[in-house]
């Protein structure tokens, strides 16, 4: 529990650890065979299916329902899996709701709501019964790749790869697989050993190892992976959580959101959590959500969620702030931080905000102050790149947009050889099913740039 040192001084959750994991079983149950027959057989199966446009990840939505529909369970879950080796996770992660089922045709006032794409997906991948890796690799090409990363990104271009006949090794900086699928999603969407048994599932292709514990900037350098692979891969993420620039922000009680929700999701034992009576979380995104339903699931009484702008500018889906309102979460728009109050012995005591509003479109200051009493403050206002990965003189050659790395629409890197995708590059926004695309699309560029320099390097 070395993340929340900074939460020791507060009482542990009330409750056995079993008492507080039926907190954190799914947040929509499983669709029964019937009940996946029934949705299946609402979809049109539209030519040139608006849902299929929708996912970022390409897959095939209305052939896989169709195979639903005639009873192939293992060919829907094929037809995902080929596009989106994730599918399985983002089948309950993914915001549906604004992609492919927001693009459902039955998605109208005189149907009432549109297919329920994200719960049938899952059905067909929790059901499939595959012998083995339902993908075969290729011959074996005799070129190995770098991966820097184990989250969706990385551990999708090292698994197009590996199809495709390559070797790859990946680094990883964590004890764990997975990225932000591991450490990072709020614990009732990937409950128990989910995430860890996809991987497991992926890896099973073979081709591909891990190593963990290694970090850029620290024990892995960006030069020798250059030299000794046929190319390197970057799937980095966002690691710094971003600073308030408040004083009083490492005091006891302000903590990260990421690095609590990381704590509760390696937990073993939830009720040795240390849990706030009153929490205020700043953010307005998912993980700002996740943090606030979580925190209020393991019996804090009190949590507000304290955003600058109004509503409309969360980014955070409506379908999950409604999950927050149905948690009793209070939300307060329009106020920005102003102050960490402390009590007498320096320990975070609550939240000091002053009131915003828009002005001829600039957020402005008014003037007005909101205190609200907090044991606990959790920022949830976004990552930054981590610096330490950027030290050394070849990784600074590297062309930079804002704090991202700059790709071409290959996923080329300025450096040549070197590769990116996911979160750590600038387009995109920051979802799990686009870093599982960015690193399929990276996989096969890397593929073909490598097979065409080998042409070119034969003699005619």
């Amino acid at each position: 529990m070395h993340m929340i040192e900074s939460l020791q001084h507060l009482p542990a959750a009330s409750g056995s650890n079993a008492e507080l994991a039926a907190q954190f079983t799914d947040l929509a149950p499983p669709l029964n065979a019937r009940q996946a027959a029934v949705e299946a057989a609402r979809c049109l199966y539209c030519y040139d299916a608006p849902c299929m446009n929708a996912c970022p990840t390409g897959i095939d939505v209305a052939g896989f329902i169709k195979n639903i529909h005639d009873g192939n369970v293992d060919g829907a879950a094929h037809g995902i899996l080929k596009a989106n080796i994730f599918g399985s996770s983002c089948a309950r992660v993914c915001p549906t709701e604004i992609l492919c089922e927001d693009a459902c045709v039955r998605n109208n006032p005189a149907e009432r709501a549109p297919v329920r794409i994200g719960l049938l997906q899952r059905y067909a991948i929790d059901n499939a019964r595959f012998e083995g890796h339902p993908f075969q690799r290729a011959p074996g090409t005799g070129k190995v790749i770098a991966v820097v990363g184990a989250g969706p990104a990385g551990l999708s271009c090292a698994h197009r790869l590996a199809m495709l006949g390559n070797e790859v090794v990946v680094y990883e900086a964590h004890p764990k697989p997975g990225g932000l699928n591991e450490y990072g999603i709020a614990r009732y969407k990937l409950p128990g050993d989910f995430a860890q048994q996809e991987i497991d599932f992926l890896m099973s292709i073979g081709g591909i190892r891990i190593e963990y514990g290694r970090r850029l900037g620290e024990n892995l350098a960006l030069a020798e992976l250059h030299t000794r692979y046929d190319a390197v891969f970057l799937g980095i993420g966002l690691q710094a959580s971003r600073a308030l620039g408040l004083t009083g922000e490492n005091a006891p009680g302000l903590m990260a959101a990421i690095d609590y929700i990381a704590a509760l999701r390696q937990a073993s034992d939830l009720s040795r959590l240390p849990v706030p009576r009153r929490a205020v979380v700043i953010g307005a995104g998912n993980t700002a959500i996740d943090m606030a339903v979580q925190i209020k699931r393991l019996g804090a009484e009190d949590v507000t969620l304290v955003y600058r702008r109004g509503l409309e500018s969360m980014s955070a889906t409506g379908h999950e702030i409604e999950i927050a309102k149905a948690n009793f979460v209070r939300i307060r728009t329009w106020a920005a931080p102003l102050e960490v109050l402390l009590d007498d012995s320096g320990r975070v005591a609550g939240m000091r905000f002053e009131h915003t509003r828009m002005e001829e479109g600039r957020l402005v200051r008014t003037g007005g102050v909101l205190e609200i009493a907090a044991d606990a403050v959790f920022k949830a206002i976004g990552q930054g790149m981590s610096e330490e990965g950027f030290q050394e003189p070849i990784a600074r050659e590297l062309s930079r947009e804002g704090e991202r790395i700059w790709i071409d629409d290959r996923f080329r890197t300025a450096l040549p050889g070197i590769y990116a995708g996911g979160d750590c590059v600038a387009p995109g926004q920051d979802l799990t099913v686009q870093a599982v695309q960015h690193g399929k699309l990276a996989a096969m560029a890397i593929h073909q740039d490598i097979q065409a320099n080998m042409e070119a390097a034969w003699p005619t």
